[in-house]
């Protein structure tokens, strides 16, 4: 295969567009949902990222990256206004809605009325989550890190509520993401389905490898 170099030079001289897109391409797959909140005075928000990392089991944390500000990232602002903030994973049946809360609205527009998109408020929980999404995770605000490289904002919050739908959770605690119908998304704009390969036993020296789907 063929193979295209570019050095940092000539990856500075491409045009914005171009730069922006090839270099949010290169991470690969990444995990992409609806971030739902809402403000104090009650204006909902809800917006879509792809900038979402595992941190920790114990306690359960996951970490975001917001962009710089501005304009106003009024997700960023409820989520430290309210500390409360819901994850959706999306599926088929919503990624052109979900692409649409990417659109620049005012603060005081919701963007589950902008997209037909339900919230939904369950177990007391602050935030909303999106009802049309099948994996639901309630968010608990607890440290933002500044990253002066670029002026970008992560956010690490403690999953305190899951919403899994019931046969795609495993004994062992496995989720079945593509039983649950969700997708992934390379770039800013490419969204996919994805087909397992196989699930690995735990690596060991000197231990054969199995798959744990013929087991």
């Amino acid at each position: 295969m063929t193979k295209i170099h570019l050095d940092k030079n000539q990856i500075e001289l491409l045009e914005k567009q171009e730069r922006v897109h090839l270099i949010n391409s290169l991470g690969g797959f990444k995990s992409i949902a609806l971030v739902g909140t809402v403000d104090k005075n009650g204006n909902e928000n809800l917006a879509i990222f792809s900038s979402f990392f595992h941190i920790g089991a114990n306690p359960p944390l996951i970490g975001m990256i917001f962009r710089p500000s501005p304009p106003d990232r009024d997700t960023l602002h409820n989520i430290l206004e309210t500390r409360f903030y819901t994850i959706n994973h999306i599926n088929e049946a919503i990624y052109k809605q979900a692409h649409q809360t990417s659109a620049r609205y005012d603060a005081t527009t919701s963007e589950f009325e902008a997209t037909n998109l339900k919230p939904e408020y369950k177990n007391n929980f602050f935030a909303p989550f999106v009802a049309e999404s099948n994996i639901q995770l309630g968010i608990d605000y607890k440290e933002k890190i500044e990253i002066l490289v670029n002026n970008t904002i992560m956010i690490i919050g403690e999953i305190v509520q899951i919403y899994i739908p019931e046969d795609c959770l495993h004994d062992d605690g496995f989720i079945d993401l593509e039983k649950a119908n969700t997708i992934t998304c390379s770039g800013l704009d490419s969204y996919h389905t994805t087909i397992q390969l196989d699930r690995l036993s735990y690596a060991k020296p000197d231990k054969e490898i199995t798959s744990l789907l013929q087991n």
